[in-house]
């Protein structure tokens, strides 16, 4: 890649990579050697740095630990058999954390900052990257207000981070959720469609109470009538019903725009399943469960790729999925969304980034 801004680099002395167990990997536990790192004052994003990983030194009246002014997304890094990193629709991603920054008041990232800044640190930190299958890199870019003042207002100052982690699978066995109708995600004309950092905290009790009763996550349901599935507490969810897939539209600007969702959705088409984007009722999702017509149900995300789901509560009522045979949809998809990333699949559709 052509660089067109000045990245300046500075290496951490000791490195961390012989200290870490790539053979067990815990999710987001694992800290690679450096960052990425960019200043937004005067107007304009500026001193565009890699550094060495290392905690943050914040002043009590941080604007964000106040106000939440803070947005993130979420990728992946993997290696091929050749050893090249390969990252999946990066500049998806940019898309949508430039939709939720505006959303927040946040000033846009420019594209070369966002792409060349990955570049460079993928370039420094490469070796971060596993070549254990299954395994990748997660990569978290986000950017948080550093105003020192409180009052309600945007913010005037700005940090743009990535970092990175070697993690293996988010989901180790199929999960079990449950239709959550008392709390809502997200209503319409707020911040559901942006990937902000309050969205997940407000989630986070509903979320606590359904696992201390048994479930990995809840299916979120529209939060003025509780009728309608959304979306689920890590991922974007499907359904497949009558050997149909199912999912909710993001046009009410309640659910997340997932880039996982997206791809499983084009591939879907081309692998000519019929697909509907509507809403699906609680009443419907449970008739079909009680009538066996529910063959699939798993959610789609960065973090997960592909969570099979094995048991859904609705109105107290555990019902259990069948098993899924080998050439079930939700398998097909996930191998064929593999087969890209790891680049053992031609990439027609300019999804993969070579670095």
């Amino acid at each position: 890649m052509n660089k067109t801004i000045e990245i300046q680099i500075t290496k951490s002395p000791v490195s961390k990579l012989a200290e870490t167990d790539f053979d067990n990997l815990a999710f987001g536990h694992t800290l690679s050697d450096h960052l990425f790192v960019a200043d937004y004052a005067q107007g304009e994003w500026q001193n565009p740095r890699i550094e060495p990983y290392a905690p943050l030194s914040l002043n009590p009246a941080n604007a964000t630990l106040h106000y939440g002014q803070s947005v993130f997304e979420g990728l992946k890094a993997y290696k091929n058999e050749a050893g090249q990193v390969l990252v999946f629709r990066p500049d998806a991603n940019l898309r949508r954390l430039n939709e939720s920054a505006k959303r927040m008041c946040i000033p846009e990232l420019p594209e070369e900052l966002f792409m060349e800044g990955l570049a460079r640190l993928l370039e420094i930190d490469r070796e971060w990257v596993p070549s254990k299958p299954g395994c990748s890199l997660y990569i978290r870019p986000f950017i948080f207000a550093t105003d020192d003042f409180l009052g309600i207002r945007p913010s005037q100052k700005y940090k743009f981070m990535i970092l990175t982690s070697p993690v293996g699978h988010y989901y180790s066995k199929p999960v079990a959720v449950k239709v959550e109708t008392q709390y809502s995600r997200a209503i319409e004309g707020g911040t559901g469609f942006a990937k902000a950092a309050g969205n997940y905290a407000g989630s986070l009790y509903p979320a606590l109470t359904g696992q201390k009763q048994g479930y990995d996550q809840l299916l979120w349901t529209d939060g003025k009538t509780h009728q309608y599935i959304e979306e689920s507490g890590t991922m974007n969810v499907m359904f497949v019903i009558n050997g149909v897939l199912i999912t909710a539209p993001t046009t009410t600007g309640t659910i997340l725009k997932g880039i996982t969702r997206d791809s499983v959705l084009i591939l879907a088409r081309e692998m000519n399943m019929p697909v509907e984007e509507r809403f699906l009722s609680v009443g419907e999702l449970q008739e079909s469960l009680e009538k066996g017509t529910l063959q699939e149900a798993f959610g789609t995300g960065t973090a997960a790729t592909v969570a099979h789901i094995r048991l859904i509560n609705v109105n107290g009522k555990d019902f259990e999925l069948p098993q899924k045979p080998t050439d079930a949809f939700s398998n097909r998809v996930l191998q064929k969304l593999d087969a890209i990333k790891y680049g053992k699949e031609e990439d027609f559709r300019g999804w993969v980034y070579r670095y």
